[in-house]
């Protein structure tokens, strides 16, 4: 770990001393944090390092699985670029060491949401024919250095760090082939990237804050690979202990026991190692806390007094606009009517955003022979995604105007301990890079949601310029906090109130939209949009 630790350290077995590859130094060494550890071998995660009720635990578990409900808290600051990296553990050791189970139990331990487990056996080379009939013999060697893509491992990890959305390929092992469908990974402020090769290659060990190797006895080692294989790999006995003997024992011995050397840490017995697990928890948690980072406080107090930006549009104030936001602004509006006529207002905005996409020209022949000079949409493809709740009403004027539109949803809340918007889901189309995104939201207030909904779409390589944010209602204090981190999104609303009181509510405003909307009560704190979710 550059900058951090330069020790490697031994830990959890009474035989074996602490080695240390050099006399390091500084708060942040693992040295200093060994000396903290607890005495008995219990996993006692810390304080997280984000905010979430202390009612309410973090986590679902199911038998398969576990769900983090807490949200991933900004990943940027106000101008809209990430501040910090992915923080990587890289894990290796021989195969059938443990590296899952010790992953996983990092991943439990760190009680963080946002943990992105990458393995190493997802990359394995897509093998030609010649090479598929010698692994169904047994006689490909996987667990050699030019079995892997490395390019693939690197560029894949990079981008992963630097906090965008990568595909993943989907390694089959009882074809020894890639499945069609990648699965796609985001959002991580922690990535844990295991393999028997983690450390064999120097552009990849760049890119790992953390080395830990996973040292497991290579009977037990042998013991695990054959059930593994047997039961859920389709092979046979006798072909695992051929290739054990002919590739595996001689590749850990070769490639993979000498990288012991790179490690900042060594588990013995792995998962089973609660004082290195511990260690490790607590070296991640001291790095996360120095990447917190306050964005509403920024915004609040940031662009103030200055023009509205040119890439601002707002519909016209029509008679009929201005008669439309005095029904939905009055507090005496009837729920009924208040649907009734947002939506009307939403059709007005939908149609005047799509006067905004690309076009070009196109001729046609009418019915009756003759040619008419028209205009085509001159893009691939528009998506529309919007941020729930609120921005969810939305959706029914966009479908209504664009025909077999493809549709994201982005949940959005806020950390009412930190004031903070928190990522709690996503769920996007296919693809979207390539498309003309309409970003939807009923009220935009300080525009921290909206910025973080905009981020996840650049995340997802979408490019900014065909980036549409639509809202009924935005604040101009909202506008300019958008504008200036993401200076080509396409801003376009229906009205723009000048002022956002201390509470961060839109003045005059209109109220809660989605609890007005859906009919549910306000919160005593409730901010300008949906339950907290935009500001």
């Amino acid at each position: 770990m550059a900058g951090n630790v330069d020790q490697m350290v031994t830990v959890g077995e009474e035989e074996r001393p602490i080695s240390r590859s050099d006399s390091g130094s500084g708060e942040d060494s693992l040295d200093s944090l060994f000396s903290r550890l607890p005495l008995t071998p219990s996993l006692s995660p810390r304080k997280r390092t984000t905010s979430q009720s202390k009612s309410e635990p973090p986590l679902l578990r199911t038998s398969k699985r576990t769900i983090y409900t807490a949200g991933r808290p900004p990943w940027y600051n106000e101008s809209g670029t990430p501040f910090k990296e992915a923080f990587v553990i890289g894990l290796c050791g021989g195969s059938s060491s443990g590296k899952t189970t010790v992953a996983n139990k990092i991943i439990e331990a760190l009680d963080v949401p946002w943990v992105v487990l990458l393995s190493m056996d997802s990359f394995y080379k897509v093998l030609n024919k010649e090479e598929q009939e010698l692994a169904a013999r047994s006689e490909y060697n996987f667990d050699h250095p030019d079995a892997f893509d490395f390019d693939l491992i690197i560029h894949t990890l990079r981008k992963l760090k630097k906090g965008k959305s990568v595909k993943v390929p989907v390694y089959d092992f009882t074809t020894h082939s890639r499945r069609k469908d990648w699965k796609t990974v985001y959002g991580a402020n922690v990535v844990i990237f295991e393999g028997i090769l983690a450390f064999a290659n120097k552009e990849l060990l760049k890119l790992l804050d953390m080395k830990v190797f996973v040292d497991t006895d290579s009977d037990i080692r042998l013991v695990r690979r054959l059930k593994r294989d047997i039961s859920e790999r389709g092979r046979d006995i006798v072909g695992v202990i051929k290739q054990y003997n002919k590739f595996v024992k001689p590749a850990f011995e070769q490639y993979i026991e000498p990288t012991v050397q790179l490690s900042d840490i060594v588990v013995p017995r792995g998962g089973e190692n609660f004082v290195a697990l511990d260690l490790i928890v607590q070296h991640v948690h001291s790095q996360l806390e120095k990447r917190e980072i306050t964005v509403r406080a920024a915004l609040a107090s940031a662009h103030q007094g200055q023009p509205l930006p040119d890439k601002l549009s707002v519909l016209e104030s029509t008679p009929q606009v201005r008669g439309l936001h005095t029904i939905i602004r009055n507090k005496e509006t009837s729920r009924d009517e208040f649907i009734f006529y947002s939506k009307r207002l939403m059709r007005l905005l939908i149609e005047h955003a799509l006067s905004f996409l690309p076009l070009k020209p196109v001729t046609v022949e009418t019915p009756q022979g003759e040619l008419y000079e028209g205009k085509r949409f001159g893009g691939k493809r528009i998506t529309g995604v919007s941020i729930l709740r609120a921005g969810e009403t939305m959706e029914q004027a966009l479908t209504a105007v664009c025909k077999d539109i493809r549709l994201g949803k982005i949940l959005i809340q806020t950390n009412h301990d930190t004031g903070e918007p928190e990522l709690h889901y996503l769920r996007l189309p296919k693809d979207i890079s390539e498309d003309y995104v309409i970003l939807m939201d009923s009220t935009v207030s300080t525009g921290a949601a909206a910025m973080m909904a905009v981020r996840v779409l650049l995340d997802h390589d979408v490019q900014e310029d065909k980036i549409f944010l639509l809202s009924l209602l935005m604040a101009e204090m909202g506008v300019h906090s958008v504008a200036y981190a993401f200076p080509k999104v396409n801003i376009i609303t229906t009205a723009v109130d000048k002022k956002v009181n201390d509470e961060f509510h839109i003045i005059p405003g209109i109220g809660n939209f989605g609890d007005r909307y859906f009919g549910t009560d306000a919160p005593s704190d409730w901010f300008e949009s949906d339950e907290g979710m935009e500001y």
